[in-house]
């Protein structure tokens, strides 16, 4: 029998999951009100950025996929936003910078999420936006019990934030003292600034997509962005390099932007198609994978060979992610980094031992970019300054943060994944009259010009937020994910292949033993290398890890049941409803009946 922690829920009516058992039980709540899978992931997504004020802030990132019921494929919902006019190579070198830090106020794209979420209740939702958003303000006004790590993320940084961040200081140590693990803990700032938004939605007559394009406005041309333009034109903060800098993120740049829709991106794999967000996230990355393990033995039963295997191809993956994904301006080879033919011709690549080389593609006309991707892991393979910019659990840090992930399916079979992240507590100061800080996305661009991944104003960074979508070959569709920076689509995919190979159900493939590796460029200041790198769990046993180091790993192996935070939701043809969430730190939490 498999081994699993708690039991795969089941039902008709509608399952959430989340990483935080508050936000997964306001989901179920919105379905039991009569909301969708969009008012129920919506939902979750504002309650995530109280409850996880480490993880994730409302002024940070947010894509999703949101499959409709009767529609074919999923959709991609773009919440991620662009860099700011000001944000040019030209201006970060100014500043004496060679790489754009994790912290402070220059790492600050247009914030994303809130967009993203008005967009899919907009358009897929059925409740009133007050309905949606009034449990986060109730856990913001009456308090929540703070999570042990973001309570030790607040300690571990008091000093600094009252030497250098004060508008943090106040905000997440009230009277000076830092909140103790489990004490009720609130930001009656927030809560005003949600309340104030909704009073000005209200006001405007019309129904609820009336309400939500005046929040929309509130937020993105009004009181929101009129708050954030004023204290952006004064504020110079300290930031992960090392000295005090201006932010360049204006009003006019919030103003410009709105979170759109974009097909997936798609590949078939025994008999399952995958689909992902595009090449501005690393979500293809997961795809190629799945292109080049087709035309090899996957076994999870023999795990040693199992994880060997997919760590060779996942360096393969992302070496190309390094080399061609972003979202600068250019005749990039993305198509056809996802055909048959270009991994049949890298899966010779992977041998028997451990690669410690990183070895892009070089599709025809592209080996310039294949040389420049790796010479810069070469030039950052040493870590640079201390930041608190990488959300990759690195590994449990305090000051380092990680992400949250959402899935949702309701009784009509709409089923919507989402990944929210960014405007972590520990990346940037808190916003005066707003209680939120802004997010550090832009630390994933590079200052060398003519790249992919290049900063260039009005483009995205090339995220490593990646939620997913999947259908089986009996007609199941699923919504899946997990937070992890980096390790994202390493976690989600051994997942996966579980699912496929092992025919495991979704709780006993969550709680299979995990690996990641962190052999390739990171996307995290200080964009770490760590060739042959390779974490494991403990529970994949002594003669296992005794097995990868002879093949050439260099084996970390992990405390017990620390590695990934993985929730899932699926739907079969019959309409049965699945749904299942890690035990792994204990907050995450399936619902479903």
């Amino acid at each position: 029998m498999t081994f699993t922690t708690r039991p795969e829920i089941t039902g008709t009516f509608g399952a959430v999951a989340s990483t935080h058992w508050i936000a997964s039980a306001v989901g179920m709540r919105m379905l039991e009100l009569g909301g969708t899978a969009a008012d129920a992931a919506a939902a979750m997504g504002f309650v995530l950025n109280v409850v996880e004020p480490h993880l994730n802030g409302p002024l940070g990132d947010m894509p999703a996929m949101i499959w409709l019921a009767g529609a074919d494929a999923p959709q991609a919902i773009c919440g991620q936003g662009v860099a700011p006019l000001g944000a040019t190579v030209e201006h970060m070198r100014s500043e004496g910078l060679t790489a754009i830090p994790g912290s402070g106020l220059l790492a600050t794209v247009v914030p994303g999420a809130f967009d993203g979420w008005m967009l899919m209740l907009r358009d897929h939702g059925r409740l009133p936006l007050r309905t949606v958003m009034e449990p986060a303000i109730h856990y913001a006004r009456a308090g929540h019990p703070i999570l042990a790590r973001a309570a030790g993320t607040i300690a571990g940084l008091a000093r600094f934030f009252e030497d250098e961040w004060p508008t943090s200081h106040a905000t997440w140590l009230p009277g000076g003292m830092a909140p103790k693990a489990g004490a009720l803990f609130a930001n009656l700032v927030l809560a005003e600034t949600w309340e104030r938004l909704l009073t000005e939605a209200e006001a405007v007559q019309g129904g609820r997509e009336a309400q939500i394009e005046a929040a929309r406005r509130a937020f993105y041309k009004g009181f929101v962005a009129e708050e954030i333009d004023r204290w952006m034109r004064e504020a110079c903060v300290m930031d992960a390099a090392g000295a005090r800098r201006k932010g360049v993120l204006s009003g006019e740049d919030m103003a410009a932007w709105q979170a759109g829709y974009e097909p997936a991106q798609s590949v078939d794999y025994h008999g399952w198609e995958v689909m992902k967000p595009g090449f501005w996230s690393q979500g293809p990355v997961f795809l190629q994978t799945l292109r080049l393990l087709e035309g090899l033995e996957v076994d999870p039963s023999r795990p040693a060979g199992f994880i060997h295997v997919v760590t060779e191809a996942m360096k393969l993956s992302f070496a190309d992610r390094e080399a061609f994904y972003g979202d600068a301006p250019g005749d990039w080879p993305r198509a056809a980094l996802l055909e048959r033919a270009y991994a049949g011709s890298r899966r010779g690549l992977i041998g028997e031992r451990a690669s410690l080389e990183q070895r892009p593609g070089r599709p025809s006309g592209f080996e310039v970019l294949a040389e420049a991707a790796i010479a810069r892991a070469q030039r950052e393979t040493e870590a640079k300054g201390v930041g608190a910019g990488e959300p990759t659990m690195a590994h449990l840090s305090e000051k380092r943060g990680d992400t949250v992930h959402i899935d949702a399916v309701d009784r009509w079979g709409n089923m919507v994944s989402a990944t929210p992240s960014g405007g972590w507590l520990q990346s940037s100061p808190v916003v005066p009259g707003l209680g939120m800080p802004l997010n550090s996305r832009a630390q994933m661009f590079w200052l060398d010009p003519g790249l992919p991944s290049s900063l260039v104003p009005g483009t995205r960074p090339r995220t490593t937020l990646s939620p997913s979508m999947a259908r089986g070959p009996d007609g199941t569709r699923l919504a899946f994910g997990t937070p992890g920076g980096d390790q994202q689509d390493q976690w989600q995919l051994i997942w996966f292949l579980r699912l496929v190979h092992q025919r495991l159900n979704l709780q006993e493939a969550v709680d299979a033993p995990l690996f990641h590796t962190a052999h390739f460029q990171g996307s995290f200041w200080p964009r770490e290398v760590r060739p042959g790198h390779l974490m494991v769990e403990p529970a994949v046993g002594e003669a296992v890890i005794a097995d990868l180091r002879a093949r050439g790993h260099d084996v970390e192996v992990a405390a017990p049941w620390t590695v990934g935070r993985l929730t899932a939701a699926s739907r079969g043809a019959d309409g049965l409803l699945r749904a299942a969430a890690t035990p792994r730190l204990m907050q995450a939490y399936a619902i479903g009946r």
